[in-house]
């Protein structure tokens, strides 16, 4: 297992064809999450990369090792961890930033710890531990793991 922070950035659906090609769907916005030679990293072990390309909305990728769809099967559902980039390189809001973090209104009042993001078409939306959730759009500031600040329109929260 390497050492530093890991981060979840898919999960093998399922395998695809007889040649050990697997449906990943990716979790993230980085391809070179798959690029060839990519180390990725399950509670099973190690896979690296040999090849992907996009298939819809989802990756087919081959990993060494894995020749046969006998081979790719036992990995279906493993969850794929990579590396936490080194630095920030952008403004963006980095997910894995989010956990563990309180969440506070324009008035300074905390609403609660952020527990989950669920994917959502308009917005990704922040779990708080009472279960309300909060469209990722409006957080306007993060330190990560240690607090959220967000503007809400009226009757988000309870």
């Amino acid at each position: 297992m390497p050492e530093g922070r890991l981060l979840e950035v898919g999960r093998i659906v399922r395998t695809h064809g007889l040649r050990g090609e697997v449906v990943v769907d990716l979790w993230t916005e980085r391809r070179e999450r798959l690029a060839p030679g990519a180390r990725l990293h399950t509670a099973r072990g190690e896979l690296v990369v040999r090849a992907a390309h996009p298939h819809g909305r989802v990756f087919l990728v081959s990993f060494e090792g894995l020749e046969r769809r006998e081979d790719a099967e036992p990995w279906r559902g493993a969850v794929l961890s990579a590396p936490a980039p080194e630095s920030h390189d952008d403004d963006g809001i980095w997910i894995d930033d989010l956990f563990g973090a309180a969440v506070y209104d324009r008035d300074g009042r905390c609403h609660g710890t952020v527990t989950g993001v669920e994917a959502n078409p308009a917005s990704d939306l922040l779990v708080l531990d009472d279960g309300t959730l909060v469209p990722l759009h409006f957080v306007t500031r993060v330190v990560a793991h240690e607090r959220v600040d967000v503007d809400v329109p009226e009757g988000i929260f309870p």
